[in-house]
């Protein structure tokens, strides 16, 4: 007969400290495991078999209690610190950013365990800042190679990041991830380690490099697999401080800052995308502050900072209108900036529960986007704007929205799409009892669609 296991002792001390309990916690590992796209059946029971030593948490479940309990703690918790050993195969901590790129990228190709069981945490969010970019230029500077670098090489790798993003915005995250990837490690991460005629030449390969790393991530995003997009934006960080440490490192801080808060996380996020705001004063163009500004706006509105938000709001209003400098490409991969304000200031409304103006943004946004372009965020915005309609009690409007949007997701593979399809099944239950017109149908396709 097996032995029995001991208590955990260390995992009853931190849930004691914290003061939950047990069904809470487990509350908090299933929020945990779906925004890293999985759906676990931890109950009470479960978390009280951890405790006394019964059972361990299996696959990704201890990464999804660590980050719970760090939420409820308000710093980082690591699984060791709860009594559960590291997970198998956890990323690789390399100093070298170029390295790390490199590593990523091949993980995605191979498959490799680390990526795929990687999941995203509130303390990586905070990442930049507290990163010494200058320690990292130093080592950067000293592993310098012999091959030299030239003017094409980097405007391959923007060539070929622009082709990506386009077919991205059109088919999903899914499509050409790997490809993606694999160009990232084998071409042009590895190409940073080269030897530049020019400093000027050698900060615009770190840009192009960050933007294909921001892409994967991205892409990630798009599919729901949060872990692995939070690395890719943290490596696409620190390659954009060596190639513009106030714009384009504001921007990758925005990206992680924009990534939580879709996630509801919004821990960190005011603070980050404050430091990305004093980063790029002075020093970026118009359309790229209103970026920022906006994605302030929105985790003022999460907390529930009602005057701040609307302050913000504003900012990125006049931002938008200043007539300077064009928008740099790190940017502009975004789209139309007064498309995104429009949207971002639609979300910000939602926070704050005003549909009217929430409407009204959306309704801007379609009009700011080409359609063929950018027919996810179509897709999305027309989704939202239903949602929004909903809240108004206008269900006949809603559903022509949802209809339209629905549509449009037609073909792509998308995480995100696939949840909005999702979160129209109960309002669509709903209206078919109240006998919307094309609710039914609706709800049809949605269920082929999901099928």
């Amino acid at each position: 007969m097996a032995a029995q296991r001991a208590p955990n002792s260390r995992l009853r001390e931190t849930i004691d400290a914290i003061g939950c309990t047990y069904e809470a916690l487990a509350k908090d590992v299933r929020r945990v495991a779906a925004e890293n796209g999985e759906i676990v059946q931890t109950n009470k029971s479960a978390v009280s078999h951890w405790v006394n030593g019964t059972r361990q948490p299996t696959g990704r479940t201890g990464q999804y209690l660590a980050e719970a309990l760090s939420r409820r703690a308000g710093r980082t918790i690591t699984r060791t610190e709860i009594g559960l050993r590291p997970a198998d195969a956890e990323a690789p901590t390399e100093s070298d950013p170029v390295l790390a790129a490199t590593d990523l990228g091949r993980a995605d190709v191979e498959r490799r365990r680390f990526l795929a069981v990687a999941a995203f945490t509130t303390a990586g969010v905070a990442m930049p800042l507290a990163y010494d970019h200058e320690a990292t230029a130093r080592m950067l500077r000293a592993r310098t190679a012999t091959a030299l670098v030239g003017a094409e090489d980097v405007d391959v790798v923007r060539q070929i990041t622009t082709a990506f993003s386009a077919a991205d915005e059109r088919l999903g995250g899914g499509h050409g991830l790997t490809t993606v990837t694999a160009y990232l490690a084998d071409t042009a991460a590895p190409m940073l380690h080269g030897r530049f005629p020019n400093e000027a030449l050698r900060r615009a390969a770190f840009s192009a490099v960050a933007e294909l790393a921001y892409l994967a991530g991205w892409k990630h995003h798009d599919l729901g697999q949060e872990g692995a997009a939070q690395r890719y934006y943290q490596v696409g960080y620190q390659l954009a401080c060596e190639a513009d440490p106030h714009g384009h490192a504001a921007w990758m801080m925005r990206a992680l800052a924009h990534q939580a808060l879709s996630l509801k996380q919004p821990h960190h996020c005011v603070d980050l995308a404050a430091a990305a705001l004093t980063r790029g004063s002075g020093r970026i163009d118009g359309q790229t502050e209103a970026l920022l500004h906006i994605t302030h706006a929105r985790a003022y509105a999460a907390i529930g900072e009602r005057p701040a938000a609307a302050r913000v709001l504003l900012a990125a209003e006049d931002a938008l209108l200043r007539d300077d400098e064009p928008q740099p490409s790190y940017s502009r991969v975004s789209g139309p900036a007064a498309g995104t304000v429009a949207s971002h200031t639609a979300r910000t409304l939602t926070d704050l529960a005003d549909h009217i103006g929430t409407e009204q943004q959306h309704r801007d946004a379609l009009i700011r986007w080409d359609p063929q372009k950018y027919k996810r965020v179509h897709a999305l915005t027309y989704a939202d704007l239903g949602d929004s309609l909903a809240a108004q009690a206008r269900a006949d409007e809603a559903v022509a929205a949802w209809t339209q949007a629905l549509t449009l997701m037609e073909g792509m593979t998308s995480d995100r799409t696939r949840k909005a399809i999702t979160s129209l099944r109960s309002t669509l239950a709903v209206y078919q009892r109240r006998k919307v017109p094309g609710a039914a149908e609706l709800a049809r396709r949605v269920r082929e669609a999901l099928a």
